[in-house]
């Protein structure tokens, strides 16, 4: 047979199945459409077997017999219809893995004023986000969750400073910073869930594994995200560890009550698995692999509390508290006077208060747009807890430093969709504020984290249902103290007026004001 007339058959026949067949997403549509038009069908029976049982009186055998058959229709017809409900349930996603995709284009127009005057910035930072999510849901009790993610750069980043890779891919912003296009693990963990704890009516979860740590409460609204546990004003990064949760809404009767504990280690003491090296003579080093190494920085660990002590969907009240250890910065020297960076080191721990109150509605159906108004304010403090040799936030070697910060935003419809939002935003930190939010998703830096004030506005508008949309958004922070974006230590996270530096205090290399405009376009499905 002729091989192009064949091809040309084949061709032929793949464009006709494509075009007639039913599309994936309508067949689990139409499979799901299917599923509730059964279930509706199981409630009117079992409603109308109901109703006969409540209505028949047995005046004699034979009318017995009778009912007795439709009993035994009814049951097995119900019987039937939930064995095809549970079959539906498997080929949709009861019992299957489901994915799901989130990808989003960026553009950012970066715009830095330095504490000398001069400027810096960049007109135009494209840049590709995608998340891969994937849930299994095993039993009614237990479930697995895992999202794969990438978040990089239009092309690739210039990359001749061979230092800075490694910095950027640090394991708490190692899917928040835009690099490259390796796909990584960007959570991965599984949920065990149940009514009922030890015989009381608490409803409880365990989890354990790559935490869903990052777009935490309220940071979550100008991200169009679902929040994550954690609290976004005093923490946003990857983490790994295991949480629990109680709730006591059922025992006391108040709304939305509960309580989390959570733990995990953000950074792991191990030598390499083969041979390590001695920093600072070059020499092969004699340890055993994975074994702890003495001369590098701690486990870095982190136990935590959120309380929440009253949350009816409108009204809530929520509080977290958190101690992380051994925290880490730059371990800078300054030989012949050049600042040279030579590692990292450990400075000591941290305690975290956060607290908010939401009100998502504001009134009682005095309108329908503060309906669909949601306010918030939110009280943050950080205390230092330096070793005995180490000095934390520009403070003397032990000495412990207390930082603030408040934060207060508004989201409101935006008159243009039923769905769409606009919002805005101020928050404002003391000296020695200090956050753990280094994955929040602001390139100039998060604003969260920020040493005086930070205004930001935006927009996200629904272009087709709640599968493509787009935001523009304007951050603008305008710092008073150095070290917003630094780490524990003095070396990055020493608090200077910005107003006193000089170009021999550095004034040519701190950020004193920085804006940030963003333009997106969001598909999730």
């Amino acid at each position: 047979m002729n091989k192009p007339l064949l091809l040309s058959l084949v061709t032929a026949s793949i464009l006709t199945s494509t075009l007639t067949a039913e599309s994936m997403y309508e067949r689990i549509e139409s499979m799901e459409v299917k599923m509730k038009e059964l279930q509706n069908e199981i409630t009117t029976l079992k409603a109308s077997k109901l109703q006969t049982l409540e209505n028949e009186k047995p005046i004699q055998l034979v009318q017995d017999t009778e009912v007795d058959e439709e009993e035994d229709d009814t049951e097995e017809r119900i019987s039937d219809l939930e064995e095809n409900i549970s079959d539906l349930n498997k080929a949709t996603n009861g019992s299957h893995l489901k994915f799901k995709a989130d990808y989003r284009f960026s553009a950012d127009n970066l715009q830095y004023k330095m504490a000398d005057g001069s400027k810096q910035g960049n007109s135009a930072l494209l840049a590709n986000r995608l998340w891969i999510r994937m849930d299994w849901k095993a039993t009614e009790n237990l479930s697995f969750s895992s999202q794969l993610a990438y978040n990089k750069t239009f092309g690739a980043r210039s990359g001749w400073n061979f230092n800075v890779p490694a910095m950027e891919r640090f394991d708490w912003i190692t899917n928040e910073n835009a690099y490259d296009d390796t796909l990584k693990v960007r959570s991965a963990y599984f949920l065990y869930k149940n009514d009922t704890f030890m015989g009381t009516e608490i409803p409880w979860t365990f989890s354990i594994g790559r935490r869903p740590s990052t777009n935490g409460h309220l940071i979550n609204l100008r991200d169009d995200d679902e929040a994550s546990s954690p609290m976004g004003h005093s923490i946003n990064v990857e983490f790994d560890g295991i949480s629990s949760k109680f709730s006591f809404e059922d025992l006391t009767g108040i709304d939305g009550s509960y309580i989390k504990f959570c733990a995990g280690r953000g950074g792991t003491n191990a030598n390499p698995k083969f041979f390590s090296v001695d920093p600072n003579s070059g020499a092969i080093a004699n340890a055993a692999p994975y074994s702890s190494n003495e001369d590098d920085i701690g486990d870095i660990d982190l136990i935590g509390l959120i309380f929440v002590p009253y949350n009816d969907g409108q009204y809530g009240i929520a509080t977290q508290y958190y101690y992380a250890n051994n925290l880490i910065d730059a371990d800078i020297s300054y030989p012949a006077g050049v600042p040279t960076m030579s590692g990292m080191k450990t400075v000591g721990g941290m305690h975290s208060f956060t607290t908010n109150i939401t009100v998502n509605g504001i009134g009682n159906e005095w309108s329908d747009f503060l309906d669909d108004t949601i306010f918030f304010v939110s009280g943050a403090i950080s205390v230092t807890d330096p070793k005995d040799d180490q000095g934390m936030l520009g403070s003397r070697n032990g000495e412990s430093r207390t930082g603030y910060s408040a934060w207060v935003g508004l989201q409101m419809p935006s008159l243009v969709t039923e769905d769409g939002k606009w919002g805005l935003e101020y928050n404002k930190g003391s000296a020695y504020w200090r956050s753990i939010t280094y994955a929040e998703d602001t390139d100039i830096g998060s604003k969260l984290a920020t040493r005086g004030d930070a205004y930001e506005v935006y927009f996200t508008e629904p272009l087709i249902d709640d599968i493509l949309s787009l935001q523009v958004r304007y951050t603008y922070i305008d710092y008073k103290y150095t070290g917003s974006n630094g780490f524990f230590g003095n070396s990055t996270g020493s608090a200077r007026a910005i107003d006193n530096l000089t170009p021999a205090t550095g004034s040519s290399i701190v950020v004193d004001k920085a804006q940030d405009i963003r333009f997106y376009l969001r598909y999730r499905y």
